[in-house]
């Protein structure tokens, strides 16, 4: 039996692919980061070093998108874009995790 077909991603301009794609990394270094989530000083190290260039590589996405001509950001594509590339759980690794009940 075949595992389910995901629906497909709205079409993309190259430019827009690579800023999302390049968002989404910089929201996993983040979520490496977050001193509310754990893990070690090292680790948290590694992902700040990264995100530097995350960060210079999303920017220049957003530049690329901008010489093309691409002046206009179609929220609503790129925010279904997000969702079918696990982009909420991806920022929710960002925010502070749920406080416990008590």
């Amino acid at each position: 039996m075949l595992p389910p077909q995901l629906p497909p991603l709205p079409a993309l301009t190259r430019a827009e692919a690579e800023f999302i794609d390049c968002y989404l990394e910089v929201l996993d270094q983040l979520g490496r980061i977050n001193p509310a989530r754990g893990g070690d000083t090292y680790g948290a190290l590694r992902a700040a070093q990264a995100l530097a260039s995350r960060a210079t590589a999303l920017r220049d996405a957003l530049v690329s998108m901008h010489e093309r001509g691409e002046s206009e950001i179609h929220a609503d594509t790129l925010a279904r874009a997000l969702r079918l590339l696990d982009g909420e759980r991806r920022a929710g690794r960002v925010a502070p995790p749920p406080a416990p009940s008590s």
